[in-house]
């Protein structure tokens, strides 16, 4: 059981199971309430998108534990646990027919909570998601950006290299750390298997309600066809592709991103 302990200053304090979880949540807009689920980039690099989508809804967008300034309880390690954690935190707010938008990263998590409850969703936006096994089990469907040079996982993020952190040797101390704590969380998450849970993709079938997969038609890290996999095993969902994005198709098309998901709420 969830329960909302306090919310000031953009800090919700929830409580799981007698335990204390802190979520850095930012608030703006407002309009239906849209739940913002970030990837890798944290929430912070998602300022422009969130604005664009602030102009027809309430968005909600928490930083996960272990990212941006949420602190991780030592129990939360598992997509499942962050899923768990926001069906709690719908309830507990007693939020309905919530549009939950989900980023790469946050597209997985967004994906395993609609296929345990999707009572209190009432539309799922899903923006390059990871989290599912497409190809062979020898086939690598996800890139390992864990291995590669910052120049080379730059160019598979985005479509425009420009639009990424740019040389992180010439960056603010405090922005290096955010970008390798985040880095961390998403290992701790999703290292092994990496990057996807082996049963998701059968279960996807459980998602009853209006869904949009959108993708980025230069994702580097999983191609437009893992994309399109992903919207045929969700039924009815409907696969839109990005022009001129890469993996992180909100940061380089936010305003269109924006509006997509504004027409597919109505």
């Amino acid at each position: 059981m969830l329960t909302l302990v306090d919310q000031d200053n953009g800090t919700v304090i929830a409580r799981v199971a007698g335990e204390d979880v802190t979520l850095d949540v930012h608030s703006a807009g407002t309009g239906p309430t849209l739940l913002l689920l970030h990837g890798v980039e944290g929430r912070e690099a998602n300022a422009t998108f969130i604005s664009a989508l602030s102009e027809r809804f309430h968005v909600l967008a928490p930083s996960h534990p272990g990212f941006g300034l949420s602190p991780r309880p030592d129990w939360c390690d598992s997509v499942e646990d962050l899923a768990y954690l926001y069906l709690e935190w719908l309830k507990k707010l007693n939020l309905r027919d919530v549009i939950v938008v989900g980023l790469q990263f946050g597209g997985w998590v967004a994906a395993e909570m609609a296929v345990r409850d999707s009572s209190r969703v009432g539309r799922l936006a899903l923006i390059d998601p990871l989290g599912i096994k497409v190809g062979g089990r020898e086939d690598r469907d996800i890139a390992d950006f864990f291995a590669m040079s910052r120049t080379e996982l730059n160019s598979r993020l985005f479509a425009d290299s420009e639009s990424g952190p740019g040389d992180l040797t010439q960056a603010p101390r405090e922005d290096v750390l955010h970008i390798a704590r985040n880095e961390e969380a998403l290992a701790l998450y999703a290292w092994e298997p990496y990057l996807h849970n082996p049963r998701l993709r059968r279960w996807l079938t459980r998602i009853d309600v209006p869904t949009i997969v959108a993708w980025g038609n230069k994702d580097g890290i999983a191609s437009v066809d893992y994309g399109r996999a992903y919207a045929e095993a969700i039924p009815n969902a409907r696969f839109e592709v990005i022009e001129d994005a890469g993996h992180q198709a909100q940061v380089e098309q936010p305003t269109i991103l924006a509006k997509l998901i504004a027409e597919h709420a109505v």
